[in-house]
């Protein structure tokens, strides 16, 4: 290979957040950049909520982090 390839992987995450989507994304972000380097971009597959007496009680993210392989 050439130095200036390279080769991604993706991986699927789901995290959630009492607060917001938004929340529940940098939770997700937060988890998994302390475990993968070379993160590069997130893409939200997915939002849900999770209801509890009526109320919403949980935001849920499906995330596909992308990062590269070293």
């Amino acid at each position: 290979m050439s130095s200036g390839t390279n080769v991604a992987r993706v991986t699927h995450i789901i995290a959630e957040s009492p607060k917001s989507f938004d929340d529940a994304v940098q939770v997700g972000f937060a988890r998994a950049s302390s475990t993968l380097r070379g993160i590069t971009g997130l893409r939200i597959v997915e939002q849900r909520v999770s209801v509890k007496d009526n109320k919403i009680a949980t935001y849920r993210v499906k995330m596909e982090v992308i990062f590269i392989l070293e």
